[in-house]
This record gives C-alpha cells, sequence and structure tokens, in this order.
C-alpha cells in the first residue's frame, strides 16, 4: 500500500481512481456496510463499531485507507478481548500516534516539555472520565457536594505525557531506522528508547513510576494505572450500554455492567465477552422496563441504513449507503473530533434524557431519512461505473411480497423483522388502509409501502 502523497504516486499508478480508492476512506467504507448487510458475525461487527466510537480516530486527519482499515480491524479482533490490551493496542497505533500527537513525542529538551495531548485523552474519553464515579456511573462528591476529578491537571497529565515519549512510527521498507520515522501506518508504533524520558513519574492514584524504567515497561505500567481505576467499569460500561441497547440506561443497569467488567465471574478484569454478555441480557435490556416512554435510542445513521437493508436481505456493494451515512449526518470513520459523531452526554432538549444520537438529528437529517427510505423502497440504485465489480443496491422483496394479500401477516413479518415485536395496535391500525389502497393484484407495491411506512415510523427510528 502507498505511503507517498497522492499527487505523487498517482500520477503513475494505473488506477484512474487512485485518490479515491487509495487515499480516501471510500473503499473502507463500502467494507463496512458490506459487512454490516451480510457478514455472519453481526454482534462483533456492532460492538467493534461501539468501540471505534469511544477510542476514536477520524478520517478527517487520518485520511489514508490502509491506516484507518487496520485501526479499525482491530475493534473486530479484539471486540470480545480484554479491555487493557485494547487500550495497549490503542495507545501503539500509528493511527492513534498520528491522531492525538503521541508519534514522535520529544522527552524534554531545550525547555520543550513532551506534548500533553494523548495523555488527557486517553483518561478524559478512552477510560476514566473527569469526575470520580461510584460504580453506578453516579458522581461521587466532596463534603462541600462538589464533584471529584479522577486526575490533577498538572502533575498527573504531566507524567502521562512523560510516559508517552520516544514512540514514532514503524520503519519503512528499505529506509533507515531514525528517532523520528517518517508517516507510516503499516504497523504499531517502534520505541525509540534514547528519545523517551526515564525520570519518575507521576500516574493516578498516587501511584509513581520509579525514574530508569524501559520505554516498554513505562508504558505497560501507566497502562496499567489507568486499566486499573475504578472508574473504567462504569465509564466505558456506560457508553457501550449506550451504544447498544438504550441512551439513559439507569444507575442500577450501569452497576450491573460496571461489576461485569470488574470481576468476569472467574477474577477477570475487562473481560469484553462478559461486558458485552451483561449489557445483552441484563433485565433492562430484554425486560418491562423497555415500556417506558424514556427507554431506547435513536438508530444512528449508520445502524438506521444498516437494519432496514439488512431486513430486505439486500445485497449491495455498499456505495449508496457510504454516500447516505453523510447525508444522514454520520459521515462513516469521519467523526467531527475525538469526541465522536456526537457526545455520550447530549441531552435531549426538553428533558432530562441522555440521548446522544439526537445531537446530530436535525430537520435536515431527518428528511433526508425519508429520502434514503424512499429510495431504498421504490427507487433504483444503479452500481457505480468507476467501480470495478460494483453491483448497486438490490433489495430482496420476495418474502413480503408473498405476505402482501393478508395486511396483517405483512405487519406481523415487519414488526418481527424491524421493531422487535413492538408495534402498536395504533400503528397497525394506521398502516392497513394504506396497503388496502393498493390492489391486491400488486403485491410488490403493498410490500413496498408497508416497509416504507415502517422504517419512516418513529417506532423503528427510535430503537426498543
Amino acid at each position: 500500500m502507498p505511503r507517498r502523497q497522492a499527487s505523487t504516486f498517482c500520477r503513475t499508478d494505473p488506477d484512474p481512481q487512485c485518490p479515491r480508492d487509495y487515499y480516501s476512506l471510500f473503499l473502507l467504507q463500502n467494507g463496512f456496510f458490506q459487512n454490516a448487510l451480510s457478514a455472519n458475525d453481526q454482534l462483533r461487527q456492532r460492538v467493534a463499531f461501539a468501540l471505534s466510537q469511544i477510542l476514536v480516530t477520524s478520517g478527517t486527519d487520518i485520511n489514508f485507507a490502509y491506516g484507518m482499515a487496520k485501526y479499525q480491524q482491530m475493534f473486530l479482533d479484539n471486540a470480545f478481548g480484554n479491555y487493557e490490551d485494547i487500550l495497549t493496542k490503542v495507545t501503539l497505533s500509528s493511527v492513534m500516534g498520528d491522531y492525538l500527537n503521541m508519534v514522535n513525542n520529544n522527552k524534554p529538551a531545550n525547555g520543550v516539555a513532551p506534548n500533553e495531548n494523548y495523555a488527557r485523552e486517553i483518561m478524559q474519553l478512552f477510560s476514566i472520565g473527569v469526575w470520580k464515579l461510584n460504580q453506578d456511573g453516579i458522581l461521587i462528591r466532596d463534603a462541600n457536594g462538589a464533584p471529584i476529578p479522577t486526575y490533577d491537571q498538572g502533575d498527573t497529565i504531566e507524567g502521562f505525557a512523560h510516559v508517552f515519549t520516544g514512540w514514532t512510527y514503524p520503519v519503512l521498507p528499505g529506509v533507515p531506522s531514525r528517532t523520528h520515522n517518517p508517516k507510516n501506518f503499516l504497523g504499531d508504533m517502534v520505541p525509540v528508547d534514547s528519545n523517551h524520558d526515564k525520570g519518575a513519574k507521576t500516574l493516578l492514584n498516587g501511584v509513581t513510576l520509579p525514574a530508569g524504567q524501559s520505554i516498554q515497561s513505562d508504558l505497560t505500567n501507566a497502562i496499567h494505572n489507568i486499566f486499573m481505576h475504578p472508574n473504567v467499569g462504569p465509564f466505558i460500561g456506560k457508553q457501550l450500554i449506550q451504544k447498544l441497547v438504550t441512551g439513559d440506561p439507569t444507575p442500577q443497569y450501569i452497576s450491573r455492567v460496571a461489576a461485569a467488567f470488574n470481576n468476569d465471574g472467574q477474577g477477570v478484569r475487562g473481560n469484553m465477552k462478559a461486558v458485552v454478555n451483561a449489557i445483552l441480557t441484563d433485565p433492562e435490556a430484554r425486560g418491562a422496563i423497555k415500556l417506558d416512554p424514556g427507554y431506547g435510542k435513536l438508530r444512528e445513521p449508520v445502524l438506521f441504513m444498516a437494519a432496514a437493508a439488512r431486513a430486505l436481505n439486500t445485497a449491495s456493494d455498499g456505495v449508496y449507503f457510504q454516500q447516505q451515512s453523510t447525508q444522514l449526518g454520520q459521515r462513516l470513520f469521519y467523526p467531527a473530533s475525538v469526541f465522536n459523531y456526537s457526545p455520550p452526554t447530549y441531552v435531549l432538549p426538553g428533558t432530562s434524557a441522555l440521548a446522544p444520537e439526537f445531537a446530530i438529528q436535525n430537520s435536515s437529517t431527518a428528511i433526508n431519512r425519508y429520502n434514503f427510505a424512499n429510495t431504498l423502497s421504490f427507487g433504483t440504485i444503479a452500481p457505480l461505473v468507476t467501480l470495478p465489480g460494483a453491483i448497486g443496491t438490490k433489495p430482496d422483496w420476495t418474502a413480503l411480497s408473498a405476505l402482501a394479500a393478508d395486511p396483517n401477516a405483512l405487519l406481523d413479518k415487519l414488526n418481527v423483522l424491524l421493531l422487535h415485536g413492538t408495534m402498536p395496535a395504533a400503528m397497525r391500525t394506521s398502516i392497513v388502509p394504506a396497503i388496502n389502497a393498493i390492489a391486491a393484484t400488486d403485491p410488490l407495491t403493498r410490500a413496498k409501502t408497508a416497509f416504507y411506512l415502517v422504517i419512516t415510523s418513529p417506532q423503528y427510528q427510535v430503537e426498543r
């Protein structure tokens, strides 16, 4: 995979779409949607996507397909692994190193201190947050009622910034190793011990790394120090609940998931398989609380589209979906900042409910959801002529058309496929006349109409 600038490399490459295929995330985005529609490991795909929205990098800065592909593959490979390993792999990723300035981070010299960006974000966003939490995610407060910071903005961040010195890009084939290797995302960052600060370093909870340790030992000990902080379970567990189940989980739900993070039942901390199992089998994920009006979450655009297309056994090259993700407010793999497409702390206006996905919902993106639904249901999505092997997007209406003579049977099927069996009686009553208004001799239009009305409904757009 090329590492040179597009203007240089593409001048001699035979691919007429060289800038698009090598220097954008176009093919990676297409592949994501192909997997979302037909891969046989859908839970792994969902968990990996959720992790990528917590441990964020963005194509806005890392616009190299081969680099971002390796970064996203890391989450697929470790979705059911251990969170300490995930933190370590993210920290050593050359993509993350480039994105948050850990790569080529120098030890102190000539009055210049190490860059603090990654040191801050690994704590603030990737592990513990800024305030101490109880296991249920509720803030711990001091005697005056003020929240208690998890880390010192001076000494602790400085300590971690010094830990993260001395790492550079992996060596390019045929290029001698340097203190600062040139940009390359083909592997993890590599250590340059001579550029690592060997002094003592202040970490979390009063821990001090002794002077004189190797660069690898400092990094391993620092990651473990973060991983063992009691905030990690509730802080990360809550965000995974938000991505997989509901936007505003109760403290009790968070506490149960954090308990699984702290101990998987066999003394292992950070076992993601146990955490995901706890999230998806919790009484609040499957029980009567789902009847609460505040329960659920707006389907983020990527998942809104993928679930609708999967219900139709849609065959696709992914192009239409990657184009539409931008129109719906979620340009895949291009979050605006390290805070993701939308912050987990976003509160739905007019309420006190957390609803992260509504942060990217506005009048324009709401209308574009209807436009997407109309095209998927009634349009023709042709192949992109500049993409070899493109097939376009082809829904399969066979199963729904076979039921269209009986509107209630058709809605029963859509209720299972799209609404998890939650279709209200009033919704059914309002859709049946629209189906009956179409001649029974036109089962395809009946099926398409019913499908369109269901996926544009609030009951589908807000997953419960």
